[in-house]
């Protein structure tokens, strides 16, 4: 009984901070990557706003190198809720020579994703952005505020932060800043999962034990794949596999698993003693990985 009183109130919070949302700023977005937290976010935004259909676009900041069950969920879901979708694609900033492509054994289009998201947001005009962010995941995530205020430059100051007592949650901004918002930062990851079960979220197939071509690389598992650069010596094998957390392929590794239902997966999170971003490639590359992208305008 303890975990449900739990998580519905989890769910009020979500729910009263989207109201919030909508309530102190004109023009709001979604940021969804088809992951399972932006689905959950989806599914929040439902319940906050409901019997009215969610009343702000769902941004997708596309580098290219996206799963394609993720790409297909994410239309799917789109279609079937009748929401709005805005893609902006990395390769057009590289095209453009806005963004340069990395190169090398550890190459990777996430840190391109920063300029491509500032550029849609003063594109848009949005002045609240909503995403999927937890305090458990990482320690800079950890570190931020409910309502995250970002500079007119779309960079966050972890020594000026606003306080949030008592749940009062503070929306003034000044002309070209914008702020981050995150309803589900007080949930951990086992939060998150037990909830998709009780609400029986539909999620993509990768979350899923499957069998993959993978290979290994610095004790992780990488997808074998065109968008993943490979050493000759790096042979790939088909392993059982899922994902825990899903960015694109270049920075997500998965993890060794038959939990092939939603019940096993929540039982296997349970056991685990490594955390999701411990399958993260783009944390890796440093100690403050994560607090510099933020500081740079990531999400």
């Amino acid at each position: 009984m303890g975990a449900v009183l739990n998580q519905n109130t989890l769910e009020s919070e979500a729910v009263y901070i989207f109201r919030e949302v909508v309530a102190q700023f004109e023009n709001p977005v979604l940021l969804f990557s088809g992951g399972k937290d932006s689905i959950t976010l989806v599914r929040l935004a439902q319940k906050a706003f409901f019997p009215a259909k969610i009343p702000f676009p769902l941004l997708h900041i596309d580098t290219g190198h996206n799963f394609p069950e993720t790409i297909e969920f994410r239309d799917k879901l789109v279609e079937e809720l009748g929401l709005q979708l805005i893609v902006r694609h990395v390769q057009d900033d590289i095209d453009s020579g806005k963004a340069i492509e990395e190169s090398g054994k550890y190459s990777s289009r996430n840190s391109l994703q920063t300029n491509t998201l500032l550029d849609a947001i003063e594109e848009f005009k949005f002045d609240a952005c909503i995403g999927g962010a937890r305090r458990d995941e990482e320690k800079a995530r950890a570190k931020e505020r409910i309502f995250s205020v970002r500079n007119d430059f779309g960079e966050w100051d972890e020594k000026n932060q606003r306080p949030e007592v008592f749940d009062m949650l503070n929306g003034r901004i000044e002309i070209g800043q914008n702020v981050r918002v995150f309803p589900i930062s007080n949930w951990t990851e086992l939060d998150v999962w037990s909830y998709i079960a009780s609400e029986r979220i539909e999620i993509p197939s990768i979350y899923y034990a499957h069998d993959r071509e993978i290979f290994e690389r610095d004790g992780l598992l990488w997808s074998a794949s065109e968008f993943v650069y490979r050493e000759e010596n790096e042979i790939p094998v088909k392993r059982r596999v899922r994902f825990r957390t899903v960015g694109d392929m270049t920075c997500t590794a998965a993890v060794e698993s038959n939990a092939d239902s939603i019940d096993k997966i929540v039982q296997e999170i349970r056991e685990s003693a490594i955390s999701e971003r411990g399958a993260r490639i783009d944390d890796k590359r440093s100690e403050a990985a994560m607090e510099t992208r933020k500081q740079q305008g990531y999400f």
